[in-house]
């Protein structure tokens, strides 16, 4: 029997290199689409949050056809915090092909991505996209990205690596720059022709023939014993809990009676229910799936990243894949503010509990432990966008619920010395601001590593630690006026390094519950920077604005003008109010203290007090 030729490859870059579009391309240009159908931009990215910031947070598979051969491929997440995602996709692939941007060159993830390909013994196929931009370096960045492979030492192989040039975006890939210097960008984008990519019928057919060539098909090793390693899990409504893994060796067939192995500990008797492959983006049932390709499987309601499925009478384990350590917690609690219920559909324990459990099934870089109050839970994960993703998901589903200041999670060390996250930071700003950014990093206990200066741009690279970088996205921003890029990335735990100083302003609360008037409003801004507009309503222990100075300030902000015998109250045409800072979720998180909780709602995020009447904070402050 003929056996269907397969190569698998991933897709690895950095944030915004253009992975989902170069996805796009292949998708366009292999058929998969009918000539009818309308397609979205970055389709892979089907998550609304995915689409809403343009990144990519769950790794996910399709496959095309070209010449007889199936090409899987997987667009990996480029952010720090999905990092353990990466990690396991690398692991099902015989390629990566690594995306730089002309301009930017490898950045900060681009390495760990490539490091992880190396050391698994990935060949990659460089491509070097986005040539059509203005300040495009192409020579340049294919030097640095030569630095890069011999700084991760690369053998000579891996060396000796293809390059090709495109336009992701326009559907074309070229052999040699000069091939696009002719190519007509408009002013709204260049619509991609679905068979033959951009004008003059240029497409991305040199990648494919690349791939081809630089990549042998799997090998034939069907008459081994089963070896499937679960790199990925996924959830169904109607079949339960889904293992995505490539076949390493043998042959799976439905209904298949199975032997699931934890390394070497343990060996476990189950049975497949169905074996689905990938067709296009669709996900395809079939009676049997061959070494080589990437399959779900469902019916193994307890199946788990790392596990093996294998022959039960002759099982060949594979090493479990280690999954990163959280270095961040929170808690997550039922809202108990004077405005629960209000719009939310969850908003009991049991349905957090029941939320949280499900995300588990799929999420394995979150932890959830039970703490001592029966309305909370401590979630832990891998960041601030972990995290808030998941809470932000929670919200959109019609979940009520209110959340902590992120806490960084401390380890011990081998002699009981107290250990923490440090992070790499990699800074981009103009030169007129990078003092502000040096001296703020250095008291957050950052250690400079690099710095340099070019073209008007200071280059920074820094050690911080983790728990200096919380509340620092936002203050980066302000101080860089925007224009600064800030690239994180976990290096390893290391000594405690002392105190750091948490935000220095106190806030503005509201006395009583009612609706914002702005004659109070416009009061209480002489002093407090506000975070709600007229009309808002409030209630007692509502955070509402930022105090001018270090200490919590009481107010009452539904307070209405006295009506005189020259004027009528209420008559607060007169008032201009400067607009009220509004918080994304993000920052809220980032803002907070340890003593104030975000309340997360359907349709607003408000920034309280954990205790809510005056009385109950003092004596919490006497007894603290």
């Amino acid at each position: 029997m003929s056996r269907q030729k397969i190569i698998n490859i991933a897709v690895i870059a950095h944030v915004d290199a253009g992975k989902s579009t170069l996805v796009d391309a292949f998708l366009n240009q292999s058929g998969v689409f009918r000539d009818n159908e309308e397609v979205v931009e970055c389709v892979m990215d089907s998550d609304d949050i995915e689409r809403e910031r343009g990144i990519t947070i769950y790794s996910k598979n399709c496959s095309v056809m070209h010449d007889d051969v199936k090409i899987n491929i997987v667009d990996t997440p480029g952010h720090a915090d999905f990092s353990s995602e990466v990690e396991r996709i690398i692991k099902t692939v015989d390629t990566v092909i690594l995306l730089v941007d002309s301009s930017e060159g490898p950045m900060p993830q681009t390495r760990f991505v490539l490091q992880k390909s190396l050391e698994q013994g990935l060949n990659p196929i460089l491509l070097i996209n986005k040539i059509d931009k203005k300040d495009a370096r192409i020579d340049e960045v294919v030097d640095e990205v030569y630095e890069l492979f011999m700084d991760l030492e690369a053998n000579d192989k891996q060396l000796d690596f293809p390059i090709l040039y495109g336009i992701a975006r326009q559907g074309i890939v070229v052999y040699d720059p000069e091939d696009v210097k002719d190519v007509k960008v408009e002013e709204n984008g260049h619509k991609i022709n679905k068979n033959t990519g951009g004008e003059d019928g240029r497409n991305i057919k040199p990648l494919f023939d690349t791939i081809i060539k630089h990549c042998e098909p799997y090998p034939d090793l069907r008459d081994e014993p089963l070896q499937l390693q679960i790199s990925s899990l996924a959830y169904d409504d109607y079949i339960g809990r889904l293992g995505i893994g490539r076949i390493t060796q043998g042959t799976l067939k439905e209904g298949q009676t199975v032997g699931v192995a934890r390394g070497n500990d343990s060996l476990t008797q189950k049975k497949i229910n169905q074996v689905f492959v990938y067709r296009g983006l669709k996900r395809m049932p079939v009676k049997e799936a061959e070494c080589g390709d990437i399959v779900v499987i469902s019916g193994i309601s307890d199946i788990s990243i790392g596990e093996t499925v294998t022959d039960m009478n002759n099982p060949q384990p594979m090493d479990m894949i280690h999954i990163e350590e959280p270095t961040l917690s929170m808690n997550f609690m039922v809202n108990n503010s004077p405005f629960a219920g209000r719009v939310g559909k969850y908003v009991t324990t049991r349905n957090i509990k029941e939320r949280l459990e499900k995300e588990l099934e799929v999420n394995v870089g979150l932890k959830v432990e039970e703490t001592d109050s029966t309305d909370s839970f401590k979630v832990s994960g891998r960041g601030e966008l972990h995290l808030s993703i998941l809470i932000e998901n929670m919200r959109r589903e019609g979940y009520e619920l209110a959340v902590s200041k992120p806490e960084v999670i401390m380890k011990k060390g081998p002699n009981g010395e107290k250990l923490e996250p440090v992070e790499e930071v990699i800074i981009s700003v103009p030169d007129e601001y990078s003092g502000s950014v040096i001296s703020k990093l250095n008291v957050r206990k950052g250690m400079m590593t690099q710095m340099t200066s070019e073209n008007g741009y200071t280059h920074l690279e820094y050690m911080v630690p983790t728990r200096g970088l919380l509340g620092y996205r936002s203050e980066f921003i302000n101080d860089t006026r925007g224009e600064g890029t800030m690239v994180r990335h976990f290096s390893d735990f290391e000594p405690y390094k002392g105190e750091i100083p948490q935000r220095t302003n106190g806030v503005g609360i509201a006395q009583e519950q009612g609706v914002a008037t702005p004659y109070a409003l416009a009061n209480i801004s002489e002093r407090v920077k506000l975070f709600i507009e007229p009309g808002t309503e409030v209630y007692e222990g509502m955070i509402i604005g930022m105090n001018s100075r270090s200490d919590d300030m009481v107010v009452n902000p539904c307070k209405a003008k006295k009506a005189t015998n020259m004027r009528a109250a209420g008559n607060d045409e007169a008032v201009k109010l400067a607009p009220p800072t509004v918080f994304t979720l993000e920052e809220a998180l980032e803002f907070i203290n340890s003593d104030e909780l975000v309340e997360v709602v359907p349709d607003d995020i408000r920034l309280r007090k954990k205790y809510l009447k005056e009385l109950d904070r003092r004596r919490n402050r006497n007894n603290g």
